[in-house]
Parts: C-alpha cells; sequence; structure tokens
C-alpha cells in the first residue's frame, strides 16, 4: 500500500473522503471520545478481514460496530429485547456497548462466526458523522497492532500503522481513558462482559445483573 494519507479532521471534505475510502473497502484511523480507532466498513467481508489482517488481531476476537443513532439496532442486531432500547436511551452516546443478536446483515467477519455482535453509539461526533457518511456502522477496535498500547495522537497510529491503512484522520490528542463497559443482553439475566465507565449500579437501576463474568473484547 501507498504511504497514508493523513489529513486534518477540520480539513474540506475530510469525511466525504473518509467515506469514499471506506465504502471501497479500505481502512481509516480516526480520533474517539478514548483513544485513535481503526476503522473498515461494518458490511463489507473483505474490509473486515483486511482490518484483522492490518491490526494482526487473532480471527477468534470479535470486533465491535459502531453506530450514528440507537435506532441502527434495527440493521445490525436482531430479537432487540425492550430493556435494550431503555438502556440505549439512558445511556448512548457514551461508553456502553450493548451485545446483541446479530441479523443477517452483519458479516461473520465482525462476530469471529458467532452469533452476538457488540454495538455502540460513541459520545463522539466525529464517528456518528462518519457512520452516517458511510451509511452504515463502522467495524471498529483501537489503531494499534494487537497487544501493543493503543495510541492517543495521530503520530502514534503513524507509528504503528503508517503505510498500512489508506487515511489517518488527525483530529489532536485524545484523552485516552477507560475502554466501554460490555453487558450481554443475550442472556437472561444480563452480565456484564467488561466493567467500564458505566458502573454495574447503574445499569441495574434499569436491569437485574448476573455475578460479572470475562470479556472476549478486550
Amino acid at each position: 500500500m501507498a504511504d497514508t494519507n493523513l489529513i486534518s479532521i477540520l480539513a474540506p471534505g475530510a469525511l466525504e473522503r473518509a467515506g469514499e475510502l471506506l465504502c471501497q473497502g479500505n481502512l481509516i484511523a480516526f480520533p474517539t471520545d478514548t483513544v485513535y480507532g481503526l476503522g473498515a466498513h461494518g458490511f463489507l467481508e473483505k474490509a473486515v478481514a483486511r482490518l484483522y489482517s492490518v491490526k494482526q488481531r487473532p480471527a477468534h476476537l470479535p470486533i465491535p460496530l459502531l453506530l450514528s443513532e440507537a435506532r441502527e439496532m434495527d440493521t445490525t442486531c436482531t430479537e432487540i429485547p425492550a430493556v435494550a432500547w431503555a438502556i440505549a436511551e439512558r445511556f448512548w452516546p457514551g461508553g456502553l456497548s450493548l451485545v446483541l443478536h446479530r441479523s443477517r446483515t452483519v458479516p461473520d467477519a465482525v462476530t469471529a462466526g458467532g452469533p452476538t455482535v457488540a454495538v455502540r453509539v460513541p459520545d463522539q461526533s466525529l464517528v456518528q458523522d462518519l457512520c452516517r457518511q458511510l451509511g452504515a456502522p463502522l467495524a471498529a477496535t483501537s489503531a494499534n497492532v494487537h497487544g501493543q498500547p493503543p495510541p492517543v495522537t495521530a503520530g502514534g497510529v503513524q507509528a504503528m500503522l503508517g503505510g498500512r491503512i489508506s487515511l489517518l484522520l488527525d483530529g489532536g490528542a485524545c484523552p485516552g481513558g477507560m475502554a466501554s463497559t460490555v453487558l450481554d443482553l443475550t442472556v437472561w439475566p444480563p452480565i456484564i462482559l467488561r466493567a467500564g465507565p458505566i458502573r454495574a449500579e447503574q445499569l441495574a437501576d434499569l436491569v437485574p445483573l448476573a455475578p460479572t463474568g470475562a470479556s472476549s473484547l478486550a
């Protein structure tokens, strides 16, 4: 691949260019509300497979989907319980991922062949706008080589992934912080698979919780 194109998120046409590249199956990196993310078109199997390859991510680890708004759950998930909508209304956009049954539109590569998918609306307008520009969810994970620290600057992304992705949107330094809480709503009572910024006692106001389990999304 040619050198990675680095442009400011404020540059005219930046989002439009990002959307074009994603629709062509390319990978882009972008700032989020925590660290820099690496994203692919969430409905393109080959693009998601390329994400695994570039990140050197083990194939058994699923990749979350980022949505522009809660109603996009209808395009990515099935058998959505009523409590999912109530939780989304309370905590989205924000640091909470919901595990739900996947729809047929979601490629196997996203879910590592499993029957569920993790979805989230991030608390970052850039990422929401990217999803709207794309007209689809982003399959996204941190913009690092698997096992390395997630980068919080565009320079950190360039050092690890430069020349392996098509576009890097520079939004300055990200604040860092905790990865999202992961709540599995495909079981009852629901279970927290990964602790994060949304605490169990906050969720317990809306739904009973099973004892905390171990995450496969870290």
